[in-house]
């Protein structure tokens, strides 16, 4: 069988690739002299940047990467030499593992896809690797890691270093995605990942009250990472995200910006590697970009060489996010004693010259002290406190004590995690603990660049800790724009002012035109500003509010001075009608009680005592029977009385002018008692038209809370006119026939004459009636109710007054004309009258 070119030269590369590799393993003796490895009883890994592959090429087979022949990063070499400081640290303690020293192998991780020697090489037992070997047999040459830089590099390796469970104590990986303990159970982070990173942006946008942002990453899993969580954590904040791109190396730079100035976009959030922000901003700076805010992530926020850009000051205002402590003690002696060993010993240094197993250096020998002390921080204390969390968890294992620690124990990397977890200590005045998923406290500062002095600085501004509470805090003296009087606007609209509500307008939620809330309703920004509403029944509020007041419940009260004088009339009105039925009854067998109907006086006192009381429901809060009462009582009884007020008219006519015409007519209505058959009559009728006003639709209690905005009525609505309009007919109508035989009758004698005061009582039971219906047709308020008593009290007044008092007069002060003599005499005169016309 043959085999195919493609595949022997695909089995040459990765022979190639093997036999580089197991160069560095085997032939490490001639690595060992530099300062990326050191011996020590139990040995850690280190991988930083010392060099950077500004663009990766892509290979369709395996091969190693010459780290030396890329791009020197300053950065890098600062990280590296701070995880030297701290092992010769903690090496130097005489608390911390007293009696154990720590060495370490580092190597330059430059690339994202092309380190796996270095990889290899930890992870390896005695220039072996053994995938399939059960963990408690298996002892890699390390016993924890710390790096690569960057979320992309970690993922790529994370499966060979979390196959050993060889604890991963890393100081520069972000990704959200490292939460997940299922497939990275042994990674835990001494810098806070990319969702408290983004959160933190995003407290700082709320704070200015911007809403309207670019984003800009760049093509790697620490951009993509940001952008996924700046989706999910500015939903319902009102943040909208108006432009984003994913930046390349070679990318269009101008036309990225002028896309912004489109959208009229002031606030830019670059959550990118270094490289990438390096390019856009210095693209700003060409293209003349003014005003605006641009937001560093942590991977630039404290660059050296972006704030020395000629022109920088020109582009706005750049806030950085940062860790609080960026300065490590004593490290700064450590570089100083380090460059003077090297000047002393040049020709030995193997950074400068050596070329050792792909960890070649040559542009260290250039750097000055001051160069490796004053390049970007913002990573210095994150491997500083990997460094110690590796250590603490160590010096638990070993059971260490002051003096000692057990070195005789046999150590396996996976015991270390158990302990790290566990972890509370404080470190340059920081606490060092880490949560569930080996996430550390945050403590974050909010700088700002100063690049008006010479040379520019950083200010811290802010600050953001989660330990010992959650606090955030901005100094907006200390920003360019102060008292809030100049901030930069980086929004979609104008804010709406109190009492509108937004309708969206367009794809983003904060683009919008404000709308005036009509009357009872508010907009209540904290829950929707895009909804008025509806106020509830008890409450009420004018147009454009944010809030609802409570509404004043209106009914008649018996306390108030109104409702007192009503219930005072009707008081005396009662009173009265009592003393007159007393004295009618004591005076029963005189002529002016008999003329003025007898029996039938009685009847009409206690309906008219009757129609009284229903004045007394029209206060308090309205019950069902309070409105079914108010009127029922005062129309049956009242009607009744009517009814008697037109049989007596009728009866005096039918004496003196129908007897003599229309005699037999006469003899029946006086046999068969017509005037009782009348009353009871027009009284039944009456009643069924009430009962069917209140049981068919009866009137019952409600809550207006739409006559006035500001007030709830407590009044009883009437639902069916036509029963009530049946009623009303009855009572009017027996009052019409009441006036009508009482104009019959105004020339009868004196003594027997009832059209002037039955007229009188009628006109005020009319008029008093359509002055109330005018007025509740016309106007709304709890005061019509009270017209409404009014109406039944002035209409038994009436009645009371114009029949009832003048008789009662007559008993008490005219006795002389109580008598049947005066009465004859008045009779007589009337026949004398008729019979000279």
């Amino acid at each position: 069988m043959s085999i195919s070119p493609s595949k022997t030269m695909l089995q040459s590369r990765i022979f190639t690739f093997l036999v580089g590799f197991t160069h560095c393993v085997y032939f490490k003796v001639f690595c060992s002299a530099s300062e990326f490895s050191l011996d020590g009883d139990y040995l850690l890994g280190g991988l930083f940047p010392v060099h950077e592959v500004e663009q990766s090429t892509f290979m369709f087979s395996p091969e190693a990467i010459e780290c030396k022949r890329h791009a020197f990063t300053k950065s890098g070499y600062q990280m590296f030499q701070v995880m030297r400081f701290a092992i010769e640290e903690i090496n130097n303690s005489t608390t911390l593992l007293p009696n154990v020293s720590l060495g370490y192998e580092i190597f330059d991780h430059c690339s994202e896809t092309k380190n796996y020697p270095s990889v290899f090489n930890l992870i390896s037992e005695k220039g072996l690797l053994k995938p399939q070997e059960k963990l408690n047999s298996h002892q890699p040459k390390i016993i924890a890691l710390t790096g690569p830089y960057g979320s992309t590099r970690t993922l790529t390796i994370a499966p060979l270093v979390t196959m050993d469970f060889i604890p991963w104590v890393h100081y520069g990986a972000t990704s959200f995605k490292l939460n997940d303990k299922l497939q990275y159970p042994t990674f835990i982070r001494t810098i806070p990942s990319n969702k408290d990173l983004i959160q933190m942006i995003i407290r700082i946008i709320q704070w200015y009250g911007w809403n309207w942002v670019a984003f800009l990453g760049g093509p790697d899993n620490y951009s993509e990472d940001g952008l996924k969580l700046f989706y999910k954590y500015t939903s319902n904040t009102g943040i909208c995200l108006a432009y984003q791109e994913t930046l390349q190396i070679r990318g269009n730079y101008n036309q990225t910006l002028k896309n912004i100035n489109m959208l009229n976009i002031n606030v830019i959030v670059i959550f990118a590697l270094p490289i990438y922000a390096e390019n856009i901003v210095r693209a700003a700076i060409a293209n003349n970009i003014r005003d605006k805010v641009w937001i560093a992530s942590q991977t630039w926020s404290m660059s050296q060489q972006l704030p020395r850009e000629p022109g920088i000051q020109n582009i706005g205002t750049v806030i950085g996010i940062t860790e609080r402590l960026l300065s490590l003690p004593g490290f700064d002696k450590f570089i100083y004693k380090l460059k003077a060993t090297t000047n002393k010993d040049n020709n030995s240094n193997v950074l400068v010259q050596g070329n050792l197993c792909n960890q070649e250096c040559k542009e260290s020998g250039s750097l000055t002290a001051g160069e490796i002390i004053n390049e970007n921080p913002t990573f210095s204390f994150a491997i500083y406190a990997a460094m110690y969390t590796i250590a603490h968890a160590l010096h638990r294992v070993l059971q260490c004590d002051v003096n000692e620690c057990r070195k005789n124990t046999s150590i396996k990397p996976y015991m270390l995690l158990g302990e790290m977890k566990k972890l509370d200590f404080p470190l340059s005045g920081r606490q060092v603990k880490y949560d569930v998923n080996g996430n550390p406290t945050i403590s974050y500062a909010v700088v700002l660049w100063d690049t008006e002095t010479s040379p520019p600085r950083t200010e811290m501004v802010g600050t953001y800790d989660t330990y010992p509470e959650i606090t955030f805090a901005i100094n907006n003296s200390l920003m360019p724009w102060r008292n809030n009087i100049s901030v930069p606007f980086s929004n979609c609209s104008v804010e709406c002012r109190e009492g509108y509500s937004r309708e969206q307008e367009g794809f983003h939620a904060c683009c919008f035109r404000c709308i005036k809330c009509p009357q009872n309703t508010y907009v209540d920004y904290s829950r929707d500003p895009y909804t008025c509403y509806p106020c509830a029944e008890t409450e009420w509020s004018d147009e454009g509010s944010t809030t609802c007041k409570i509404r004043s419940v209106v009914y008649l009260q018996f306390t108030e001075i109104t409702s007192i004088v009503v219930i005072s009339l009707t008081a005396c009105l009662i009173t009265l009608l009592i003393f007159i039925f007393c004295l009618f009854a004591f005076n029963y067998n005189t002529p002016v009680v008999r003329s003025a109907g007898g029996n039938m006086c009685f009847l009409m006192l206690a309906c008219l005592t009757m129609s009284s009381v229903s004045v007394f429901f029209f206060f308090g809060q309205p019950t069902s029977v309070d409105c079914i009462l108010r009127n029922f009582i005062f129309s049956f009884f009242f009607t009744i009385c009517l009814s008697c007020l037109t049989v007596r008219s009728f009866q005096i006519v039918c004496v003196f002018k129908m007897a003599a015409e229309f005699p037999k007519l006469h003899g029946l209505w006086v046999k068969h008692n017509g005037q009782w058959l009348f009353i009871l009559f027009s009284s039944f009728i009456h009643f069924i038209s009430c009962v069917l006003w209140a049981t068919v639709s009866p009137d019952h209690p409600i809550r207006d809370s739409i006559t006035f905005n500001d007030q709830t009525m407590l009044i009883c609505e009437r639902r069916n006119t036509i029963t009530i309009s049946i009623v009303l007919f009855i009572s009017w109508f027996l009052g019409f026939l009441c006036i009508s035989f009482s104009y019959m009758g105004r020339d009868l004698p004196k003594s027997y004459n009832e059209a002037k005061p039955i007229t009188f009582s009628l006109l005020m039971y009319y008029l008093s009636w359509i002055t109330y219906f005018t007025i509740y047709l016309t106007f709304s308020s709890k005061y019509v109710l009270l017209l409404n008593a009014l109406a039944q009290i002035t209409s038994i007044y009436g009645i009371l007054l114009s029949y009832f008092i003048p008789k009662s007069y007559i008993m008490l002060f005219q006795p002389k004309k109580n008598t049947a003599a005066y009465f004859q005499t008045s009779i007589q005169n009337y026949t004398q009258t008729i019979s000279r016309s």
